[in-house]
């Protein structure tokens, strides 16, 4: 850790709005003129719109993060969690992966956390949901599934079966519903190489308590969208709420049941429930309360942005709209990490600060290979396209959105081998416990081996 004397910029979280917003400051910023400091538990930035894909197997896991240290060079990377922070003192304590915690100092701070899935308490849903948050639980998800059907190409038990063939996913907006179109896709793909199962086989289940899917796009492509899924096979219940999924039973609230293995739950995000151990000013949802210059009410040392903050929406409330925010989205979470890092180096010089205003472009999203809807906005105009080419602007936006042209290239480099080559659809579910077969194979010569050097001193007393 640097011992520099230099004033210091915390930036807490390295998501998108921490890795962009330290990129800006360090490119805009003198040489020795502050220490910039990221603290993340991960040691890489993942981006969030290709989960979906990754959990198909059209990306490469690697190619959906973006390894902090890599990209921010010239900042202080550390691997732990800020777990509350002194305002009167500027004093943040971090815990590290290992280790005892310690005090870091601060003169500058970026609070910069972003979301985590927003939950209810449903009876068996922490013990059988599966989120989709990380790349983690995205390679987890890919796995599972077609282990799925492994364990149901393998018994003759009809209920076993049925249980591993059935798939329910909670949450109807762009996670929700690009998730189950991915998966979908990837196990009708997959059905070609077992002999005992066909897609009729397969139960795809989609729950919303909103009356639509897909609303970022708009009503008439998210009618599409629903209708598009509907004809895949995929059961709709808008309208609806989990009761329950004790060990896979699963009630909604519209009186049906499944017996599934895989519950996948997207049902929307809440701000970071640490952000209560910040010391500063929180809006009535949990969001850090900022002014349209993205720094914290009452403060001139602290800035906020993205998905744990509530950032005035200017361009709507131009438009007489009141009490309007901006989405928590990567749309404009790039955007306002940018006018963030600017405004903290302004900050730090003294100057006056920016105002983040920024109409939104559009909103695309994928429903698996070929199959997408896109909405773009040109000023009072918007244009909207799916299936074939609205999935190519899904894939041409987020191709072109991701951090780094290396990246952006091994990215593209997938999707081009993806169009030559066969879909993957082997189960690497070993991955999640590697050590599990070499323990079999040792523990048993390990027990024999102290049970001997356990009794050769009976054999020297007799």
């Amino acid at each position: 850790m640097s011992t520099t004397e230099r004033p210091r910029i915390l930036v807490v979280g390295g998501g998108y709005v921490g890795l962009y917003a330290a990129r800006r400051i360090l490119k805009k910023m003198r040489y020795g003129e502050a220490t910039v400091t990221v603290v993340d538990p991960r040691s890489y930035m993942t981006y969030q719109p290709f989960l979906p894909e990754a959990a198909a197997g059209s990306i490469s896991p690697r190619h959906v993060v973006v390894p902090l240290r890599r990209v921010l060079p010239k900042a202080e990377v550390l691997t732990g969690r800020v777990t509350s922070i002194d305002q009167d003192r500027k004093v943040a304590s971090v815990a590290p992966i290992v280790g005892t915690p310690y005090e870091l100092p601060f003169d500058y701070l970026v609070v910069a956390l972003g979301a985590v899935s927003r939950t209810f308490p449903i009876p068996g849903l922490a013990e059988q949901g599966i989120g989709m948050k990380g790349v983690e639980e995205a390679i987890g998800l890919r796995n599972h599934v077609l282990e799925q059907l492994d364990k149901a190409d393998s018994t003759t038990d009809e209920e076993v079966r049925r249980k591993a063939l059935t798939f329910v996913f909670v949450g109807g907006g762009f996670a929700g519903a690009e998730t189950i179109g991915e998966v979908e896709d990837m196990a009708r793909d997959a059905t070609k190489y077992y002999a005992s199962i066909k897609r009729e086989d397969m139960r795809f289940v989609l729950v919303d308590v909103a009356d639509k899917i897909l609303p970022e796009v708009g009503p008439k492509l998210g009618e599409w969208g629903l209708e598009h899924l509907k004809k895949r096979g995929v059961e709709v219940h808008l309208k609806t709420s989990v009761n329950s999924c004790v060990d896979g039973h699963v009630e909604l609230s519209n009186g049906v049941v499944a017996d599934s293995n895989t519950i996948v739950w997207t049902a929307g995000v809440k701000p970071n429930p640490a952000l209560a151990r910040y010391g500063i000013a929180l809006g009535p949802r949990g969001h850090v309360d900022v002014d349209a210059t993205l720094q914290v009410s009452g403060t001139d040392y602290v800035w906020a942005a993205g998905d744990n903050a509530q950032v005035p929406d200017l361009v709507l409330r131009a438009q007489g709209v009141e009490n309007a925010w901006c989405p928590p989205n990567a749309q404009h979470a790039l955007r306002q990490a940018k006018v963030l890092g600017d405004n903290v180096i302004s900050g730090m010089r003294g100057f006056p600060q920016g105002e983040y205003k920024h109409a939104s472009k559009g909103a695309v999203a994928g429903l698996g290979l070929h199959k997408g809807v896109a909405a773009l906005k040109f000023g009072k105009f918007t244009l909207r396209f799916k299936g074939r080419i609205g999935w190519y602007l899904h894939r041409g936006y987020h191709g072109m959105a991701v951090p780094t042209w290396n990246r952006k290239i091994r990215v593209f480099a997938d999707w081009t081998l993806g169009m030559c080559l066969k879909r993957e659809v082997v189960s690497l579910g070993a991955v999640e416990n590697p050590r599990e077969e070499f323990y079999e194979a040792a523990a048993p010569v390990t027990a024999a081996a102290e049970a001997k050097k356990a009794e050769k001193p009976k054999a020297t007393a007799s």
